[in-house]
């Protein structure tokens, strides 16, 4: 399931609100300790892109 959310993200990365709506549901469908590796993932490839979205997010 983290795959698909992580294929997912990438692919509207494009778009802040899209972006953020599928974050969101991807942190409610994941597990803890899939959500920490997203987390990482997340900052490393849209850190600089999606800053603010990633810090409300993951508060």
């Amino acid at each position: 399931m983290l795959e698909y959310f992580k294929t997912i993200l990438s692919k509207v990365s494009f778009d802040k609100r899209l972006f953020e709506k599928e974050l969101k549901k991807a942190i409610k469908s994941l597990v803890e300790d899939e959500i920490g590796e997203l987390k990482e993932w997340c900052y490393r490839n849209f850190g600089s892109q999606h800053q603010p979205i990633l810090a409300i997010c993951f508060k």
